[in-house]
């Protein structure tokens, strides 16, 4: 059977069967819109027996003017090459003044976005191309003897309750993998929808699948393995034809309305008549955040409104994942306030606040299980003569050399605080007064022999307390700073243990 595309040879008219060779109807006026001269003299000589009069127009502002003057009773549009930026807002005027008239787009399988955006403005029914002239035939055939009396698509059904609830999880959800399980498990719902699929781009920019559901045996993720396999993960770096990929990459609807007429697609399982891909558009210019992936089990073309509330849900879910962007800018940021809530900006230690209220936390930890507990002080030995003999740049270098000299000594259960500007303490767990002053003294030693840059070495002086029995954090932190400043009379260099 030849195609509009190809050459006639002859009169395929001849080999239809009988419900689809109707009788002549005088009066029918039949208008045809291609840029190529060569398709609408194709379109015209295949219809000739449905239609008595024959217009063509080789634009949307000539079609506009035959409109105008009189309404024919099908119009048919071969999107092929004409462009939406420059030809949108002239098919969308030509589509409007059919005012519902029979209408029927002729569009490539991955520019179906033109459908959507005519379809807003005026009801139309849809073959993708390549199209047999057979089938250009009686599908124009069954538009005019159906005029007025459409019979309403399975896909129609509980629609516009599936559009809300769907929209609803899309605004409800604050994770992304929430919000893809939660709108297939929706999508799913829907009359003659045979599975459902989410795929999103992650934050290193690679396609993943995010979620599936249907009632159908599909599993894409074992479907698009190859895929997967052939481009390491990034489903967006491999030319496949399947309809979600084709629009992720191109931010285009694409559709295939069957499977078998279709073959260059991968293969999506058996029973499935339509396959819808739509992209999930950018926040702002730029690659598609991903791209619904939806099939049908019935070949027979879409209703305009099932095409425009999968546009819509579409659209939907870049709400839902610019809120689940928003909701981890809004956790990392809350985790940058925290950060800097506790910890020290120029030595990455706990600042004093934070430090409280770790001992106060230790010390309540420390009675309910009867361990012991030990708190190390220290001051920087001479810190003044430092700032006033090599700078205040200098003195903050020192404090960050004996945070990192104290650090690397500690272990992964004691706690560094910097209690004052050159002061810190050591919140030691698990520790008793013996074994704070073994571990004081390491740390003495390793201050010591750390290489200030910019200044000479430094020493500390320090203290050393076990927690009392029911001792307070006050009167802890007040007998070890006092067992600092014995050690500093003592000539410095050196540690004290804090008196009972």
């Amino acid at each position: 059977m030849p195609q509009l595309a190809s050459a006639m040879d002859g009169d395929f008219r001849t080999e239809l069967p009988s419900e689809l060779r109707p009788a002549l109807r005088p009066g029918r006026i039949g208008l045809f819109v291609s840029r190529d001269s060569g398709r609408r003299a194709a379109m015209a000589a295949a219809c000739a027996d449905l239609i008595d009069t024959v217009q063509l127009a080789d634009g949307p502002l000539q079609a506009i003017d035959v409109v105008a003057a009189r309404q024919p009773h099908v119009l048919v549009i071969d999107l092929e090459d004409f462009v939406r930026d420059s030809d949108g807002a002239a098919m969308v005027q030509l589509v409007a003044l059919r005012a519902g008239g029979p209408t029927l787009l002729v569009c490539p399988s991955e520019r179906a976005s033109w459908l959507t955006t005519l379809m807003a403005h005026g009801p139309c029914d849809y073959a993708l191309a390549p199209i047999t002239l057979e089938a250009l035939y009686g599908q124009i055939a069954a538009m005019l003897e159906a005029a007025g009396h459409a019979e309403c698509d399975v896909s129609l059904r509980g629609l516009p309750g599936l559009r809300s609830r769907a929209l609803s999880v899309l605004a409800g959800s604050d994770e992304t993998g929430q919000m893809a399980a939660g709108l297939c498990a929706v999508l799913a719902t829907w009359p003659g929808l045979v599975h459902a699929a989410v795929f999103t781009v992650d934050t290193q920019g690679q396609l993943r699948l995010a979620a599936q559901a249907g009632p159908g045996a599909i599993d894409l993720a074992v479907t698009l393995a190859p895929a997967l396999a052939q481009s390491e993960g990034n489903l967006l770096g491999r030319r496949s034809r399947f309809p979600a990929l084709a629009a992720a990459r191109s931010g285009e609807l694409v559709l295939a309305d069957a499977v078998l007429q279709a073959g260059h697609l991968d293969n999506a399982g058996h029973s499935v008549g339509t396959i819808v891909g739509a992209p999930i558009p950018a926040i702002g210019p730029g690659q598609p955040l991903g791209a619904l992936s939806l099939m049908f089990a019935s070949s027979a073309p879409l209703a305009g409104d099932a095409l425009l509330a999968i546009h819509d849900i579409a659209q939907g879910a870049w709400l839902g994942l610019r809120l689940a962007e928003a909701n981890r800018e809004t956790e990392q940021l809350m985790g940058q306030v925290t950060l800097a809530s506790t910890i020290d900006a120029l030595t990455g230690v706990a600042n004093r606040r934070h430090g409280e209220a770790l001992l106060e936390k230790e010390i309540r930890r420390a009675r309910r299980y009867a361990l012991p507990l030990a708190l190390i002080s220290f001051d920087i030995d001479r810190f003044k003569d430092i700032n006033d003999r090599y700078g205040h740049p200098c003195g903050d270098m020192a404090l960050r050399t004996v945070a990192a000299a104290t650090h690397a000594v500690l272990r992964g259960t004691d706690t560094l605080v910097r209690s004052g500007g050159e002061e810190f303490q050591i919140i030691a767990t698990h520790t008793c007064a013996i074994d704070g002053l073994k571990m004081a003294e390491k740390i003495r030693l390793a201050i010591a022999a750390t290489p200030i840059p910019g200044c000479d070495r430094l020493t500390v002086s320090l203290g050393v307390a076990q927690l009392g029995e029911q001792e307070s954090a006050d009167a802890l932190t007040v007998r070890v700073n006092a067992a600092v400043g014995r050690a500093k009379r003592a000539g410095r260099n050196c540690v004290e243990l804090a008196m009972t």
